[in-house]
Protein backbone atom coordinates (compact mmCIF):
# COMPACT_ATOMS: atom_id res chain seq x y z
CA UNK A 1 0.00 0.00 0.00
CA UNK A 2 3.17 2.36 1.20
CA UNK A 3 4.81 1.35 -2.09
CA UNK A 4 1.59 2.03 -4.17
CA UNK A 5 1.11 5.58 -2.53
CA UNK A 6 4.64 6.82 -2.92
CA UNK A 7 4.52 5.61 -6.82
CA UNK A 8 0.93 7.67 -7.00
CA UNK A 9 2.94 10.72 -5.10
CA UNK A 10 5.71 10.28 -8.06
CA UNK A 11 3.66 10.13 -10.60
CA UNK A 12 1.62 12.83 -9.52
CA UNK A 13 5.00 14.86 -8.60
CA UNK A 14 6.46 14.25 -12.06
CA UNK A 15 2.78 15.38 -14.30
CA UNK A 16 3.02 18.77 -11.79
CA UNK A 17 6.58 19.01 -13.38
CA UNK A 18 5.74 17.97 -16.86
CA UNK A 19 2.64 20.45 -17.50
CA UNK A 20 3.77 23.08 -14.46
CA UNK A 21 7.10 23.05 -14.20
CA UNK A 22 9.90 25.16 -15.30
CA UNK A 23 10.28 23.74 -19.02
CA UNK A 24 6.85 22.30 -19.12
CA UNK A 25 4.48 22.01 -21.78
CA UNK A 26 2.62 25.30 -20.61
CA UNK A 27 5.98 27.56 -20.99
CA UNK A 28 7.05 25.53 -24.03
CA UNK A 29 3.34 26.52 -25.80
CA UNK A 30 3.92 30.03 -24.51
CA UNK A 31 7.42 30.29 -26.08
CA UNK A 32 6.27 29.08 -29.07
CA UNK A 33 3.72 31.84 -29.27
CA UNK A 34 6.37 34.42 -28.59
CA UNK A 35 9.02 33.09 -31.36
CA UNK A 36 6.05 33.15 -33.75
CA UNK A 37 5.20 36.56 -32.77
CA UNK A 38 8.76 38.04 -33.50
CA UNK A 39 9.32 35.81 -36.06
CA UNK A 40 6.40 38.18 -37.76
CA UNK A 41 7.54 41.23 -36.31
CA UNK A 42 11.29 40.39 -37.89
CA UNK A 43 9.48 40.02 -41.21
CA UNK A 44 7.33 43.33 -41.23
CA UNK A 45 10.81 45.10 -39.70
CA UNK A 46 12.88 43.13 -42.67
CA UNK A 47 10.20 44.53 -45.54
CA UNK A 48 10.35 48.24 -43.92
CA UNK A 49 14.31 47.85 -44.02
CA UNK A 50 13.98 47.03 -47.54
CA UNK A 51 11.99 49.68 -48.74
CA UNK A 52 14.11 52.19 -46.91
CA UNK A 53 17.22 50.38 -48.47
CA UNK A 54 15.71 50.91 -51.94
CA UNK A 55 14.73 54.63 -51.15
CA UNK A 56 18.23 55.29 -49.88
CA UNK A 57 19.62 53.85 -53.38
CA UNK A 58 17.21 55.99 -55.24
CA UNK A 59 18.05 58.78 -53.51
CA UNK A 60 21.97 58.30 -54.29
CA UNK A 61 21.37 57.59 -57.60
CA UNK A 62 18.73 60.15 -59.14
CA UNK A 63 18.16 63.90 -58.34
CA UNK A 64 14.12 62.83 -59.58
CA UNK A 65 13.78 61.08 -56.47
CA UNK A 66 14.95 63.87 -54.66
CA UNK A 67 12.90 66.49 -56.48
CA UNK A 68 10.05 64.09 -55.33
CA UNK A 69 10.90 63.81 -51.93
CA UNK A 70 11.25 67.89 -51.06
CA UNK A 71 8.20 68.42 -52.83
CA UNK A 72 5.99 65.69 -51.48
CA UNK A 73 7.66 66.45 -47.78
CA UNK A 74 8.55 69.86 -47.36
CA UNK A 75 6.23 71.45 -49.95
CA UNK A 76 9.19 72.97 -51.99
CA UNK A 77 7.51 74.73 -55.34
CA UNK A 78 10.32 75.52 -58.14
CA UNK A 79 10.85 79.09 -59.57
CA UNK A 80 7.70 79.95 -61.92
CA UNK A 81 5.01 77.33 -60.24
CA UNK A 82 2.58 78.27 -58.74
CA UNK A 83 1.37 76.32 -55.25
CA UNK A 84 -2.28 75.48 -54.69
CA UNK A 85 -3.51 74.06 -51.19
CA UNK A 86 -6.85 72.01 -51.14
CA UNK A 87 -8.67 72.20 -48.04
CA UNK A 88 -11.37 69.63 -46.69
CA UNK A 89 -14.53 70.56 -45.54
CA UNK A 90 -13.91 69.26 -42.28
CA UNK A 91 -10.46 71.69 -41.79
CA UNK A 92 -12.88 74.81 -42.47
CA UNK A 93 -14.76 74.27 -39.60
CA UNK A 94 -12.17 75.18 -37.14
CA UNK A 95 -11.77 78.25 -38.66
CA UNK A 96 -15.29 79.71 -37.51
Amino acid sequence: MRLMLALLGLLLLLQYRLWLGEGGIIERASLEQRVADETELNSTLRERNEALTSQVLELQQGEAMLEAVAREDLGLVQEGEEFYLFVDKTDQEFDQ
